[in-house]
């Protein structure tokens, strides 16, 4: 509490206009009404459970003007009031009203630096599934593990995916033992929107966060549409089928269920090297998704979801069952299962919209079983987290808080090559963060967390984020925080399992730790009556422990060790996004990243990293959306990969590879209830050239597929169409 006593001096006393916006006939909450002081810009947007908390008045305004989509605005005098209800009435002679606009992808609200991937831009791509759901966007990349297992993962500020929090309606998600493949075990037609945020973020959601998060906005059953269908298509025959279809099952209670499958079964070796160039597999998931709103206090909603995939890969002729020996055909194979659930429930107290109790609830079991030719790969992990959360405010909403208390469970269990692998954490834990935001353009933010780990004992972890507007279009954000995560060496690292490679783990692996300091600065501007933004930020990462996976020492050896000497990661980025003319918007960005961490005692540049890259999206048009048609292109500096040839003893060898850039394509047509689009990836066909090392023999010690800098597939055409019932 001694912070913010420290902060007293800066503090105003405005009070802000709270209230709560409502259906008049249902007094159900109207999400996402507008809420302006009458005559200015001053305005605020209703949460999920319709309640708002506006700025206090510019000098002179009494009144307030409350709109929603097909609902009579209506004008309110608040003067002299501290909160309000208002109840707007539908307009039933409305039939159907088709919507053009854009939404600022980055927010000028949040105090930290966050942006959205919508749910147009998830339609610009592919979009089968979360890996692909990046493709548009620029801060967050996703790079292909190795060559011969399909796995990838996503990068942000230059650090691997498990530095970055995932969560799926803001429940941590897909954690652990789920990394290798998680980006596939979400399907693109599950998703609404997708919150990018750099940083370590609140401190609400963990301890975990490094780099940033991520949160996967899942379909919303009250939102949702009638019927949804996407059949997708591409030239190497592999498909995907997507239904989703929701309903109301009374006036409080609705859910949505989610359907995905997709099939590769054609053997695919476009480099001639022997392997496939993507596993064979059979993916099924379903999600389903129940929200029950009271329409006065209570809004609870529960999601359950169960997948099933096997992938198979190696030579062309490799088959199940294979014997893995010399003289046989080397294959990989692995089947994954795995089910999870959440609940969140919310409880709003009466005649104080700022103050709520929250509980969230989730669980999960993720089983696999796998061999990487000879060796194999098998484990489960059994997953818990409670999280009770109390939101309240110090005499007006000016001043608000959370606290809560927290308890995690992981149980993990692995099995490498014959030797097991265990460890069972329980975390429980209690957080407090303070929110102070003044009538015009200050907002700070501090959290503190502590967490009793039963295997490492107290982890303290303090986060703090500052936002001042300069004016509304000007805007700048400083953050610093720190962050925990006890690291699965094998199972962010399943590439290396791809090599003649023999693990080792030095005793006593610590867990990892880093702070991470940084900022952005965000305009907003017009130019020709067209609006832009530029956003430009940078971010320092620094461990003070690190497990780091030496691959690059010796070419028969990973050696995983805690980290002797410093590691870090210096991140900036500059992005430009303006709507050139009515028809056509185009985002730019420039990226630098300098990631480097000690091997052997040497502090070197990270392998696979490049220092430069460039973005580039181009997005077309026309009126109501008939035609779209989207061009994303990227550049990939010079960076440094090792060279495996036997080393001198404590000496790295490198060798820069050469830049390259990729593009990707699609067009859309659309209909009244009908989606038709046609696109493709790496359009210019750019490959790495044998990216596996000893391709012709495979069980010598020289083998290995995980030296991957750059794409091993090359042009791929789909193509598919979407079916929509309002």
């Amino acid at each position: 509490m001694a912070f913010i006593w420290l902060l007293v001096p800066f503090l105003a006393s405005a009070q802000n206009l709270t209230g709560r916006v409502v259906d008049a006939a249902t007094s159900n909450p109207l999400i996402g009404a507008s809420v302006i002081w009458l005559g200015t810009s001053q305005a605020t947007s209703t949460d999920a459970n319709g309640h708002f908390s506006l700025k206090p008045a510019p000098a002179g305004q009494k009144a307030v003007l409350v709109s929603y989509l097909g609902y009579k605005t209506d004008t309110v005098q608040v003067e002299g009031r501290e909160s309000i209800t208002v109840k707007l009435k539908s307009i039933t002679s409305i039939q159907e009203v088709t919507i053009t606009g854009k939404q600022d992808r980055y927010s000028a609200l949040s105090p930290t630096n966050s942006q959205v991937i919508t749910a147009m831009d998830l339609t610009k791509s592919a979009c089968c599934n979360l890996a692909e759901s990046f493709e548009t966007n620029a801060s967050v990349e996703v790079s292909t593990s190795d060559a011969v297992s399909g796995a990838k993962q996503i990068q942000m500020l230059g650090l691997d995916g498990s530095y970055t929090l995932m969560t799926t309606d803001n429940v941590p998600a897909l954690r652990g033992l789920a990394t290798p493949y998680r980006l596939n075990y979400l399907s693109g037609t599950y998703i609404e929107a997708i919150d990018i945020i750099k940083g370590t973020g609140s401190v609400l959601n963990g301890y975990e966060s490094i780099s940033g998060q991520v949160n996967v906005r899942l379909k919303d059953p009250e939102k949702s549409d009638r019927l949804y269908v996407n059949l997708y298509g591409n030239s190497l025959a592999k498909w995907d089928a997507n239904v989703n279809t929701s309903f109301t099952l009374t006036p409080k209670l609705s859910t949505v269920l989610m359907l995905h499958t997709d099939q590769l079964a054609n053997r695919v070796d476009d480099n001639k090297d022997g392997f496939l160039d993507l596993p064979l597999g059979k993916h099924y998931n379903v999600f389903n998704k129940w929200k029950f709103n009271s329409g006065e206090r209570i809004v609870a909603e529960v999601g359950l979801q169960a997948l099933q995939e096997t992938r198979t890969g190696g030579q062309v002729n490799y088959r199940s069952g294979t014997p893995q020996q010399e003289g046989s055909f080397y294959g990989t194979e692995s089947e994954t299962e795995r089910v999870s659930g959440f609940s969140k429930t919310s409880y709003t107290f009466k005649n104080k919209p700022y103050q709520s109790l929250g509980l969230i609830l989730s669980a999960g079991r993720h089983q696999f079983d796998s061999h990487y030719g000879p060796r194999t790969y098998n484990g489960y992990q059994n997953s818990g987290l409670a999280n009770l959360i109390f939101q309240s405010a110090f005499g007006n909403t000016s001043h608000t808080y959370k606290t809560g208390l927290s308890y995690q469970l992981e149980d993990y269990q692995e099995t490498l090559a014959g030797k097991e692998l265990q460890r069972r954490e329980r975390v429980p834990g209690a957080f407090f963060e303070y929110v102070y935001q003044n009538s015009q353009n200050l907002t700070l933010v501090g959290g503190l967390r502590a967490d009793h780990h039963n295997l490492y004992g107290w982890v303290y972890t303090p986060r703090f984020n500052v936002k001042y507007d300069f004016n509304p279009n000007s805007i700048v954000r400083l953050a610093a925080g720190k962050g925990f995560r006890v690291a699965n060496p094998i199972a962010e690292n399943v590439a290396s399992l791809i090599s003649n490679r023999e693990f080792i783990f030095q005793n006593n692996l610590q867990p990892e730790k880093a702070w991470n300091l940084g900022g952005s600065f965000t305009q907003y501007f017009e130019v020709g009556e067209r609006k832009g933004a530029f956003i430009t930020d940078y971010y320092y990462t620094t461990f003070q422990n690190q497990v780091v996976p030496d691959m690059y020492s010796s070419p028969n050896q990973v050696v995983f060790s805690n980290l002797e000497g410093r590691s870090f990661s210096k991140s900036f980025q500059a992005e430009l996004q303006y709507e050139l003319t009515e028809l056509l918007d185009v985002k730019a960005a420039y990226k630098y990243f300098d990631v480097r961490s000690t091997y052997n005692g040497q502090l070197e540049q990270r392998p696979f990293i490049p220092n430069h890259r460039a973005f580039l999206n181009l997005g077309f048009a026309t009126p109501f959306d008939k035609w779209r048609a989207d061009l994303t292109a990227q550049w990939f500096g010079p960076r440094t990969v090792p060279m495996l040839e036997q080393q001198a003893e404590g000496n790295l060898r490198t060798r820069t590879v050469s830049p390259y850039a990729l593009f990707n394509g699609q067009i859309t047509r659309a209909f009244k209830r009908w989606e038709v689009y046609l696109g493709g990836e790496n359009l210019l066909g750019y490959k790495q050239k044998n990216p596996i090392i000893a391709a012709d023999r495979p069980f010598s010690q020289d083998f290995d597929a995980s030296m991957v800098w750059a794409p091993i597939m090359g042009r791929v055409v789909y193509g598919g169409l979407r079916f929509t019932i309002k």
